[in-house]
């Protein structure tokens, strides 16, 4: 039987830049710190930087060498994107990991009126990745990771009121924020490759892992009783849920638009591998309708052409 992967796995990043969005805490913080230790050269993007300066402290006290630096990014808010994008002073970027999201949390907007759930989890990531393609195009082996979930199987796209403007529930409108992560994941490496390209889009979920994502969100309080229990008796460590967007984020000759999530019981838990996604996430009608929304909401389109040489 072959050896499972682990971080130790991991190739050697050196000389490799990648950016980490919500990489304060829990999955996004294990992804950093990993990549850091092979050695590549890691942005934390966080909405509060004093907790990305923490974060970043707490890596270099187990990573003495960690090349880390910290940039704010508030991904339900398009202007910080932006000013993300803008101030982003690298002349490369080899990955970038879509990580931070919400879950389920009562119906609320984003700063540019979109229901939190989509506006955080696709719609400012949509825009990042955008915003950000002329510096990934100039990397060599450029790769984007986007971080779905299982909740993906109880989403759907609804296209007539993607904002959950009528009869909101905070899980409905989590699985369609994640089924539209997959759906971007699958588009993107589509239009990557049509337009030639060495951009490659994966896809990653953590199965169910121990994180403060399960507390930030759900206001009820038998939910939250619920994820309390589940976080004890089921889940994973972060350390273990990071690692399919690591082995995403690094695996050498990882065809583009994989999808990759643990390899036990029902995908819960376990060590990497690529899995399947539910038979609506291929639907390429959507992909493409999405994209076009997207574009539409976010006022980001994409130029799939290198910037030229200095």
């Amino acid at each position: 039987m072959a050896a499972k992967w682990t971080a130790r796995d991991i190739p050697n990043q050196s000389g490799r830049i990648a950016v980490v969005t919500g990489a304060n805490s829990g999955l996004g913080k294990s992804v950093a710190r990993e990549l850091a230790r092979a050695g590549g050269s890691v942005t934390i993007a966080v909405r509060n930087t004093d907790k990305g300066e923490q974060a970043a402290a707490d890596i270099r006290r187990d990573v003495a060498s960690a090349d880390l630096s910290v940039q704010r990014l508030d991904l339900a808010d398009l202007a910080s994107v932006r000013s993300f994008a803008e101030a982003f002073n690298n002349d490369r970027l080899d990955v970038l990991v879509n990580n931070a999201g919400i879950m389920a949390p009562p119906r609320r907007l984003t700063a540019d009126g979109f229901e939190s759930q989509i506006g955080t989890n696709h719609l400012g990531h949509f825009a990042l990745t955008g915003l950000l393609l002329p510096t990934l195009l100039a990397a060599p082996a450029p790769r984007v990771v986007t971080m779905s979930s299982e909740a993906h199987w109880i989403g759907k796209m609804r296209f007539d009121d993607l904002q959950f403007e009528h009869g909101y529930n905070n899980w409905r409108a989590y699985g369609q924020s994640k089924l539209a992560n997959l759906m971007f994941c699958f588009e993107l490496a589509r239009r990557a490759a049509e337009a030639d390209t060495a951009l490659s889009s994966v896809a990653a979920h953590p199965g169910y892992a121990a994180t403060n994502l399960q507390f930030a969100g759900p206001a009820k309080r038998l939910e939250r009783a619920f994820m309390a229990i589940g976080n004890k008796v089921i889940a994973q460590s972060a350390e273990m849920g990071a690692l399919p967007a690591l082995y995403a984020a690094t695996a050498p000759d990882l065809p583009s638009g994989s999808f990759v999530g643990p390899d036990g019981l029902l995908g819960g838990r376990g060590h990497p591998h690529v899995v399947s996604a539910a038979a609506k996430a291929y639907d390429a009608e959507a992909w493409n309708r999405l994209w076009e929304l997207s574009e539409q909401l976010t006022g980001v389109t994409y130029e799939f052409t290198a910037p030229a040489p200095a």
